[in-house]
C-alpha cells in the first residue's frame, strides 16, 4: 500500500483509491495473441483446436485433405517424437500441393495458423493462402527452413460470402513442403469487438474506487466525483508540415490536440543538405522550437533513407568511399544538433523494402548505424520504420516474417542496442485481422511497437476506416503509441486531411476529436453510493479529481499516475491511499 500526503489538507475528508482488475463476463472464446518465433523441433497445437479446419494434426491420416494441382500428398511421421503430418512433393507450380474447401461468409473476421517445414534450404518463403472467387489471398506468411518448424500466423475477411480454397503456396517448386497443425477461426464482428474492448480493459485501463468519508470515517453518500486528465499515458499524435511555422490557426488546431508529433520531409537528408557539404537546419529549428513551446515530444524522420530515390540526388552518384564519408558526417551532424531533443529516430527508413546502403557499404551497414546512432544520442530509441507490414497480405517484401527477419539481420551483424518496431501503416482498406495477427508475430520480438504513419487512402468510408483501425491497433497489447501521417498542406494532404483550409474538421477530424474526448474521460464524473464509493474503469493516465457534497468541496491534483498497469496487464501500484 502506498501513502501520499497532499500539502494544503483538509482535515475531515479522507479519499481512498483503490485499483482492482474485476473479472470479466466473457460471451466469445478468447482471442490467442501468442505467437511463437523460433523455429521448434516439433510444432505446437493448431491454436483453436484448427478452428473449421478439418483434422488439424493430421491425426487421422488425410481425412479431410485433397490434393491441389499437380503434386504428391502424403502423411509422415517423425521418428524422434511420432508427430504426422502432411506433406506436398513434385510440385509444378506455387499453390500445388495440399487443400481444403469451406464456404465462408462476409463480415466474418477469420484467424488464421499453421506450422511448415521444407525439405531443404533455410529461408523458403511461404504463405497461407486463400483461392477465391476474385483470386488468390493471402492471409499470413513465414520463414521455412528445414530440420524444424516455423510458425505461421495471419488474418483475413472476404467482401462477398462464398466458396474458397485453402493452400499453402511457396514460390520454391523444388523443395518439399510440410505443415501441421492448420487452424482457421472464424470471428463474428460482435466476437471481434468483444475482444477490443476486453484487450482495452486489461492493457490500456484499470478499475478505480473513490471511497469520500468524513472526520469521522463514516461515508459520504451521494458526493458527486469529477475527473480532469491532465495526462494521457498512451501516445497519440499527428504528423506536421512546416505550414504551421506562420499559420496560428494551423498551430492552435493542432496544439490542443496533440502531444506527439513527426516532422513531414524536414528532418530527412535530401532537406537539409541539397547541395553537399551545404546543411540547412533552419526550418526544422523552428518547428522543434514552436512545439516545444507546447511540450509536445517529436519523433525524428529520418536519418537515412534506403531508397535510393528518396537519399539526395548527388548521393547516387558517389563511390562507396565518398558515400561512406558522406553518411558518417550526416549521422553525425543531425543526431548532434538535435542530441536529446527526441525520442526517437528512424535510423535507415524502408531498409526491408530497399537496401542501397548494404549494396553500396556492405550487408552489415544498417547495423553500422544503428549502433552509432545509439553511441550518439542514447536517450532516442533507434526504430525501424517500414510500409506494407501491417497494410494487407499482397507485399511479401516487407510481410511480418520478413521484418523478424530484418530484426535478426541487425542482431547477427553486431546491434545489440534498444531498437523500436516502427509501422507505418498506409491504408486503403482495412484487413483487421491481418492487422492483428500482425502485431502478433511482431510483438512477439519484445520491442516497442509504434504505428508511425497511419493514414487512409481519401476514398469511400475513409473515416470510417480510420477509426477501425486507430481502434484495432490501440487495443493490441503490443503496441506503444499510434502517429497519424495527416499533415495540412494548403495544395492537399498527402493521403488523408483531417480538416479543411480553415481549419474546420473534415469527418476524419471528427473521428480523431471523438477518439481524443473518450480516451481523455472529458466530462466525466459520477456519485458516490450509500456507502460513499465511486467506482470507474480509467484509461491510465494523471487526473486532477474534484470532489463535491453538501458538507465539503475538495479539489486536489494526483501528484502520480493514478495507476500504471504494466504490459501484463498488472498493476504495479494496486492501492493508493490519498489523505487530505
Amino acid at each position: 500500500m502506498e501513502t501520499v500526503k497532499m500539502e494544503n489538507f483538509l482535515p475531515w475528508l479522507v479519499i481512498y483509491f483503490l485499483v482492482y482488475y474485476p473479472g470479466v463476463e466473457v460471451y466469445a472464446e478468447d482471442y490467442d495473441y501468442s505467437f511463437t518465433a523460433e523455429c521448434l523441433a516439433d510444432p505446437l497445437r493448431a491454436q483453436y483446436n484448427g478452428g473449421i479446419v478439418v483434422n488439424p494434426d493430421m491425426n487421422e491420416g488425410l481425412k479431410g485433405w485433397s490434393k491441389s494441382g499437380f503434386a504428391n500428398m502424403a502423411t509422415r511421421m517423425s521418428s524422434s517424437t511420432n508427430n504426422t503430418f502432411i506433406v506436398a512433393t513434385n510440385r509444378k507450380g506455387a499453390v500445388h500441393g495440399f487443400t481444403q474447401k469451406y464456404f465462408l461468409q462476409k463480415d466474418t473476421h477469420y484467424v488464421t495458423s499453421a506450422w511448415v517445414q521444407v525439405s531443404q534450404g533455410d529461408m523458403i518463403h511461404v504463405a497461407l493462402a486463400f483461392g477465391t472467387a476474385f483470386g488468390i489471398q493471402r492471409s499470413g506468411w513465414a520463414i521455412a527452413r528445414s530440420g524444424c518448424w516455423s510458425m505461421l500466423k495471419g488474418g483475413f475477411v472476404l467482401n462477398i460470402s462464398g466458396p474458397v480454397e485453402l493452400y499453402l503456396e511457396a514460390n520454391n517448386t523444388v523443395v518439399e513442403l510440410w505443415a501441421d497443425s492448420i487452424s482457421v477461426k472464424p470471428f463474428s464482428l460482435d466476437e471481434w469487438k468483444f475482444h477490443q474492448d476486453q484487450s482495452t480493459e486489461k492493457v490500456r485501463k484499470a478499475r478505480v474506487k473513490i471511497q469520500a468519508v468524513d472526520s469521522q470515517g463514516q461515508p459520504l453518500p451521494n458526493a458527486t466525483v469529477s475527473l480532469a486528465q491532465q495526462k494521457n499515458n498512451f501516445p497519440f499524435g499527428n504528423a506536421i508540415s512546416q505550414h504551421i511555422l506562420n499559420n496560428k490557426a494551423y498551430q492552435e488546431w493542432f496544439t490542443s490536440r496533440f502531444k506527439y508529433t513527426v516532422f513531414e520531409n524536414e528532418m530527412k537528408w535530401y532537406a537539409n543538405e541539397k547541395i553537399p557539404g551545404q546543411l540547412d537546419y533552419n526550418v526544422a529549428d523552428a518547428m522543434l522550437s514552436l512545439v516545444q513551446k507546447y511540450n509536445i515530444k517529436v519523433r525524428g524522420h529520418n536519418v537515412f533513407w534506403d531508397n535510393p530515390q528518396n537519399m539526395p540526388t548527388w548521393t547516387r552518384y558517389l563511390s562507396p568511399a565518398q558515400l561512406s564519408a558522406a553518411a558518417s558526417r550526416r549521422i553525425n551532424s543531425v543526431m548532434n544538433r538535435y542530441l536529446g531533443q527526441l525520442i526517437h529516430w528512424d535510423v535507415v527508413n524502408e531498409n526491408v523494402h530497399f537496401s542501397f546502403l548494404e549494396q553500396m557499404l556492405g550487408k552489415n551497414a544498417s547495423a553500422v548505424y544503428y549502433k552509432k546512432a545509439n553511441e550518439i544520442d542514447s536517450k532516442a530509441i533507434p526504430f525501424l520504420n517500414e510500409f506494407n507490414t501491417l497494410e494487407h497480405g499482397f507485399d511479401g517484401t516487407s510481410n511480418p516474417a520478413k521484418y523478424l527477419e530484418k530484426i535478426k539481420e541487425l542482431r547477427s551483424h553486431g546491434y545489440n542496442g534498444p531498437l523500436g518496431i516502427g509501422l507505418q501503416g498506409h491504408f486503403v482498406t482495412p484487413n483487421l485481422p491481418y492487422i492483428r495477427s500482425s502485431l502478433d508475430m511482431l510483438a512477439s520480438a519484445g520491442l516497442p511497437i509504434w504505428i508511425t504513419e497511419l493514414d487512409v487512402a481519401n476514398t469511400t468510408n475513409q473515416e470510417i476506416y480510420l477509426e477501425e483501425i486507430i481502434r484495432e491497433v490501440h487495443t493490441h497489447p503490443g503496441v506503444k503509441g499510434i502517429i497519424m501521417w495527416a499533415p495540412w498542406n494548403p495544395k492537399g494532404c498527402y493521403r488523408m486531411c483531417l480538416t479543411d483550409n480553415n481549419f474546420k474538421n473534415l469527418p476524419t477530424g471528427d473521428v480523431v476529436d471523438k477518439i481524443i474526448k473518450e480516451w481523455n474521460h472529458q466530462d466525466f464524473s459520477g456519485n458516490t453510493d450509500e456507502n460513499g464509493f465511486f467506482e470507474a474503469s480509467l484509461f491510465h493516465g494523471e487526473y486532477e479529481v474534484e470532489i463535491s457534497h453538501p458538507q465539503v468541496t475538495y479539489n486536489t491534483s494526483v501528484a502520480q499516475n493514478l495507476v500504471k498497469v504494466e504490459p501484463t496487464g498488472e498493476s504495479s501500484q494496486s492501492h493508493y491511499t490519498i489523505f487530505v
